[in-house]
């Protein structure tokens, strides 16, 4: 992703009088973190909305204000779940030379064939896993590639995701990311009368005796 950067400016409304600021376009927000004091800012809402949308929690974004650029990560999005809009946001200051640690998002890629094959549910266990990397480094996300999950009860565990040098995983080894379960009954039954039909068919075709 490129460069992120938000216009911020300093906020002198605090409390419940931030509900005019929202009305009048403005998103309330706070600036804290590495080297500064605790900065009530605002944003414009409707532009910093769509940055924040498409921002993952990993994701490096430049807080521009007073004439300088924060490098932040978004530690916190409140929401009006009503209205779909967002109320207030918590960025965090970081180094850019010191190590953090942050929520990744995992993304799955490519398709197990225990589910193709075996009619096995995938169950996933985690969406995020927690890694240590200096601010420029964090990932995005995390792919994690489904294909090796070839059997029913094949698992996929934190420790099998594998990780450039720039970055250490924090999540514990042992936890569960995907696992190919055993499918239900059903499933099973619906599986079995699907191959005996494809056998029957077959045995049908050899038995046929052509006419010349």
């Amino acid at each position: 992703m490129d460069k992120i950067i938000v216009e911020a400016i300093k906020r002198e409304v605090t409390g419940k009088k931030v509900k005019a600021l929202r009305r009048q376009g403005k998103l309330p927000a706070v600036l804290y973190g590495y080297g500064i004091d605790s900065i009530p800012v605002e944003l414009e809402h409707k532009a910093t909305g769509r940055i924040l949308a498409k921002a993952e929690s990993s994701s490096l974004i430049m807080v521009a204000l007073d004439g300088k650029e924060y490098p932040t990560l978004v530690r916190e999005k409140q929401w009006d779940y009503i209205r779909r809009s967002l109320l207030h946001v918590d960025f965090q200051v970081v180094s850019m030379t010191e190590k953090i640690t942050s929520q990744v998002r995992i993304e799955f890629v490519g398709e197990a064939g225990a589910v193709k094959d075996f009619a096995a549910v995938l169950i996933t266990g985690l969406t995020e896993v927690e890694i240590e990397a200096l601010p420029a480094d964090l990932p995005e996300s995390i792919e994690v590639d489904l294909n090796v999950l070839e059997n029913i009860g094949d698992g996929i565990f934190v420790r099998d995701i594998i990780l450039s040098d720039e970055l250490s995983m924090i999540t514990e080894a042992d936890a569960m990311v995907a696992v190919a379960n055993a499918p239900s009954v059903e499933k099973v039954e619906k599986v079995v009368d699907e191959l005996l039909e494809g056998e029957d068919g077959e045995e049908g075709e050899e038995g046929e005796e052509t006419e010349e």
